[in-house]
C-alpha cells in the first residue's frame, strides 16, 4: 500500500497518462482504510476517475452519474472540514472539472470531448 502523498503523485501521473481506471485503483486503495473527512477526498477522486473511465468506454450516462458523484464527494469533504489542497490536489479545481465535463456529455454527448479534455489535473494549472 501507498501513502496519502505517493497515491496523490501516482494517480494525478496516471490521470494525465489518460490511465483512470488505473487512478482509481491506486485511489481506491487509499479510500478503503481512510476514515473522517479523508474517505470523501480519496472516495470521491476514485469516483472522478471511474467517470472518465466511462467516458473512455462510451457510457454516457455513466460517466455523468460518477463525474456528478464524485464531485459532490470531494464538496463534502470540504464541507466536513478538509483542507483545500491535501497532498497537492486542488479540490475545488476536480470537483468544478468534473462537474463541467458532466455538463458537457449531459448536453452535448460524449464526441464533444477532445483527447485532452479527458487528461484532468490534480492541481489547478498555472496561468
Amino acid at each position: 500500500m501507498v501513502s496519502p502523498g505517493e497515491a496523490a503523485d501516482l494517480g494525478a501521473a496516471m490521470l494525465l497518462e489518460g490511465r483512470p481506471f488505473h487512478a482509481h485503483e491506486v485511489f481506491e486503495d487509499v479510500w478503503k482504510p481512510s476514515v473522517g473527512p479523508e474517505r470523501d477526498l480519496w472516495r470521491g477522486l476514485a469516483q472522478v476517475a471511474v467517470g472518465l473511465t466511462h467516458v473512455r468506454r462510451g457510457n454516457k450516462s455513466g460517466a455523468v452519474a460518477l463525474l456528478c458523484r464524485g464531485a459532490a464527494r470531494l464538496r463534502d469533504y470540504l464541507a466536513e472540514g478538509g483542507i483545500p489542497c491535501p497532498y497537492g490536489v486542488d479540490v475545488t479545481h476536480v470537483a468544478s472539472t468534473a462537474d463541467e465535463l458532466a455538463t458537457r456529455i449531459d448536453a452535448d454527448g460524449l464526441s464533444a470531448l477532445s483527447p485532452s479534455d479527458l487528461l484532468l489535473r490534480l492541481q489547478r494549472p498555472v496561468s
